[in-house]
């Protein structure tokens, strides 16, 4: 999980932060202590978290492969969290060396390490913005300096709008993202959902909520609204080891076979 709901100005290492606790739950190092303590609260309440946070990783590598593969070239990812390799630009500029990408976060410990996300190809380009996603406006203002608006882009918001509360409108905010996007360009969203676990997943949130970040998990139907007037690339809105499985891909809850809570969707606008 990224964080939709703090200032980029300065670093707060008195509460935790939704950007550490997913670096933690990847077994990064770039946490803190309260970091730690409450994503060991979380793991304690649902101990596939840290494979669900892989799921979204690898969810995220997939989407971003097969758009470059049907010649997308340019990228907006908003909530890109800590620097976890391969990051979104490696995928793609793989694929299509020229692509261009901009990442999008509020976290100032991204922006310490946003140097690691701006290693393109010479015939590429990568760019870090610092925004928040409740303001949309600025980011694609900021993004215009790098994208053309005249063409495609693809916009990733994974594992992000679960961190946006419904008084935020994150059906607004993706309206917003999207209406100066070109025709034929797309949208990529994964969300946690409590659809199989409802009560674990009240205290999950209420872990994130007491450190002072929104949290939000939706239903199916609640997720399938964020992608109203697009075309849905098959299978549609399904779990994430169900969409485009690769073999040996993170998905599976090890303790006993049932799937990781976490919706995803690829979409094309019109």
């Amino acid at each position: 999980m990224t964080d939709a709901g703090r200032s980029a100005d300065h670093l707060d290492t008195g509460k935790p932060h939704s950007a550490r606790m997913y670096d933690y739950f990847l077994g990064g190092k770039d946490n803190y202590p309260v970091d730690a303590e409450a994503a060991d609260q979380v793991i304690s309440l649902f101990p596939a978290v840290r494979e669900m946070a892989r799921t979204n990783r690898s969810f995220m590598h997939r989407a971003s492969r097969l758009l470059a593969e049907q010649g997308v070239d340019q990228f907006l990812d908003i909530g890109t969290g800590i620097p976890t390799e391969p990051n979104l630009h490696q995928i793609v500029q793989d694929i299509a060396p020229h692509a261009r990408v901009v990442y999008a976060d509020n976290d100032p410990i991204v922006l310490r390490h946003a140097e690691a996300l701006l290693h393109s190809t010479r015939e590429g380009k990568t760019a870090y913005v610092a925004g928040d996603v409740r303001e949309p406006g600025k980011i694609i203002a900021a993004a215009r300096d790098t994208l053309d608006f005249s063409r495609p882009i693809a916009l990733s918001l994974v594992a992000l709008l679960h961190l946006v509360a419904d008084a935020d409108e994150p059906r607004r905010i993706v309206r917003d993202l999207l209406e100066p996007l070109a025709s034929g360009s797309w949208l990529t969203l994964s969300h946690a959902t409590g659809d199989f676990d409802p009560e674990t997943w009240e205290r999950v949130v209420e872990v994130y909520r007491k450190g002072g970040t929104a949290a939000q998990v939706r239903t199916r139907a609640e997720f399938t609204e964020f992608f109203t007037g697009l075309e849905l690339v098959d299978p549609g809105v399904v779990l994430a080891a169900r969409w485009h499985p690769e073999p040996g891909a993170p998905g599976q809850d090890r303790r006993g076979g049932e799937e990781i809570p976490l919706y995803v969707a690829v979409a094309r606008k019109p």
